[in-house]
């Protein structure tokens, strides 16, 4: 089987990584890929939106699959696009189509979504730019803190969590009059939920589904979760306080019916789907849903999928992931995200990376690289740099190791979090 990836980051270069240890593969394409994907697979210098040239290096290449890394592409409509074609529609795309994406692309439609099929998540109101004094009334009814989220895409940074009211009902209209662009044309406020967030992830054929391991990210810049918010700062697996009752509840009450109500709207779903959590008490609610891996999650997931990972993916494409069989290692996964100095503001490029050579007892995970050919040297491209995730059967073990290769790993302006997991070691892991 021949596959191409769509996408640039450390997902995609994880996603690579895990692919490539299948049997089943022939020939590996990520499209356009980092220094990390370019170790083993072939880069294709194509945009993740650029429909028609991915179309020919599909048709070109022979490729039985497309993975579609990002959001945007599956929001703006690749499955389709493909899907529609006479001479694509032979390649199995795992990724939903637009409809399915707009459970990513429009908060508002999720939010809608939930409420209709009765899956737990905040209270909320949609507001535009002509119902900003209803949006301004609402806040005034929550208590601290404000939640505002922009409706559409915007990288990972359209949702504000603020304490003043005042503040909030400023934000408010400045995300209504354009901050985050078109992605902010409506608002969503929500309530505020008191808990810790987890991440759960499944694999779905649109009928079937695989749950594959929870993961906890950091999205905040600073340690103690401080600063603004980034793509994710470091992820674990798996979530020590989810335990076997809870993700039984997160099945029975999130996973089983965001499945049956995309069957009830029409909407065939092939691909993944990505439940941000809230645990509030014991009890899951849903804070976002995303339509495709997350990232960091994914650097730290994956290694923990000791089955064959394309078989699952062949699953998804003929309809039948109930006869695949997944198999998840028992350990500990502990990923640590060096970024640019200056991430998520601006930052410098081309910076050389070194110390490859000198980790061990991990696995190093692309995100933002890139070569330079004439030097044979890799060089920083991007804000979140480098992923390092590493394994043990010991919780303290696996941060330790972590952190020892994220030293060794070196470029100017290099920065990460100490404190990945930190927040875990007060509860009870073997």
């Amino acid at each position: 089987m021949n596959i191409l990836i769509t996408g640039s980051g450390g997902r995609e270069h994880a996603l690579a990584w895990k692919i490539k240890q299948s049997s089943k593969l022939d020939q590996l394409f990520v499209a356009p890929g980092n220094a990390g994907t370019a170790q083993f697979a072939k880069n294709l210098p194509i945009d993740v939106n650029d429909f028609d040239n991915l179309a020919h290096a599909c048709i070109e290449n022979h490729i039985d699959l497309l993975l579609v890394g990002p959001e945007a592409p599956l929001v703006e409509g690749i499955a389709d696009f493909f899907n529609s074609s006479p001479s694509l529609k032979h390649i199995a795309v795992v990724g939903p189509n637009a409809a399915g994406a707009r459970l990513e692309g429009s908060k508002a439609f999720a939010k809608t979504f939930m409420h209709k099929y009765q899956i737990p998540t905040a209270g909320s109101l949609t507001v535009t730019g002509e119902t900003l004094q209803a949006g301004i009334d609402f806040l005034q009814q929550l208590r601290a803190p404000y939640v505002l989220k922009a409706d559409g895409l915007a990288a990972g940074k359209g949702v504000l969590i603020i304490n003043d009211i005042k503040e909030a009902e400023k934000e408010l209209e400045s995300m209504l009059k354009g901050k985050f662009g078109s992605a902010s044309a409506q608002v969503v406020i929500e309530e505020f939920l008191d808990g810790i967030e987890l991440s759960a992830f499944v694999l779905t054929d649109g009928k079937n589904y695989k749950l594959l391991p929870s993961a906890k990210d950091y999205k905040r810049i600073g340690e103690g979760d401080t600063g603004p918010n980034t793509g994710g700062m470091g992820a674990v697996s798996p979530v020590v306080f989810a335990d076997r009752s809870f993700m039984e509840k997160v099945e029975s009450r999130v996973i089983i019916p965001t499945i049956k109500g995309l069957q009830a709207e029409g909407i065939p779903y092939k691909g993944f789907i990505f439940f941000g959590l809230m645990n509030v008490k014991g009890e899951p609610y849903v804070i976002e849903y995303n339509v495709r891996l997350g990232d960091p999650e994914t650097e730290c997931i994956l290694p923990r999928i000791s089955s064959d990972f394309v078989e699952l993916l062949e699953g998804v494409a003929h309809e039948n992931l109930d006869t695949k069989r997944i198999t998840i290692d028992d350990r500990y996964a502990v990923t640590v995200v060096l970024v640019s100095g200056g991430y998520p503001g601006n930052y410098m490029k081309n910076i050389p990376i070194k110390g490859f050579a000198e980790t061990k007892n991990c696995i190093v995970f692309h995100a933002g690289t890139g070569t330079d050919v004439e030097h044979e040297t890799i060089k920083t491209a991007g804000g979140r740099v480098i992923a390092i995730t590493s394994i043990d059967y010991s919780f303290e073990e696996a941060r330790k190791k972590a952190f020892e290769n994220a030293e060794k790993i070196q470029f100017e302006g290099k920065y990460y979090r100490g404190d990945i997991g930190l927040d875990l070691l007060k509860y009870k892991i073997v």
